[in-house]
């Protein structure tokens, strides 16, 4: 498919509230078949989802401690992952440190995820991306680990205020760029 009619598609599924707001751009045209297309999406103008940009206003991470350090990412802790702790402990292991021990593996796994996800997100083709959002159930787009996918759905007219609202507990451990978009779709309701 031709840039022209993908961009023409994206923006068709752009949520009301953000039309002329959110741009998906091309800087040049792709003459050669093994090299990747590179496109950006903007806001308001804006550069916001480039890996390349250093002056991109969204936080990439570069190793596993940055994730973990991060404030805004929160780790919800369920009751059976601690118990999983005290019995791989054997041992008299006070309650506060269990929930140490359980929120450090849980965030050990979510950055690798994210680190994973956003190699993933400099590697890819947004037209391959595109098309694939594009030709998928928008609760798979929304479910999956892939950046783009989520960013995509996210500013789609296809999901609705409630479901929007009711995803703000999902957001939290996702990606700063995907939160970012998750921000701007439910402000702009």
């Amino acid at each position: 498919m031709s840039w022209s009619k993908l961009k023409q598609q994206l923006e068709g599924f752009l949520s009301p509230a953000l039309d002329g707001r959110v741009e998906y751009r091309a800087p040049g045209y792709r003459y050669l078949p093994d090299k990747s297309g590179i496109c950006y999406i903007t806001v308001d103008k804006k550069n916001i989802l480039n890996m390349s940009d250093k002056t991109n206003p969204i936080r990439w991470y570069q190793t596993e401690l940055e994730i973990k350090n991060d404030p805004d990412i929160q780790i919800p802790i369920t009751s059976d992952e601690i118990e999983a702790v005290r019995k791989d402990t054997k041992g008299p292991v006070p309650e506060d440190r269990l929930i140490v021990i359980a929120r450090g593996r849980k965030s050990t796994e979510h950055a690798k995820e994210l680190l994973s996800a956003q190699a993933v997100l400099s590697k890819s083709n947004f037209t391959v991306v595109a098309n694939k959002f594009l030709t998928t159930p928008i609760e798979e787009s929304l479910e999956s680990s892939e950046i783009l996918l989520n960013v995509l759905a996210l500013v789609d007219k296809r999901v609705g205020k409630k479901r929007i609202l009711g995803m703000a507990e999902k957001m939290e451990l996702k990606h700063p760029v995907v939160r970012f978009f998750y921000g701007l779709r439910r402000g702009g309701l």
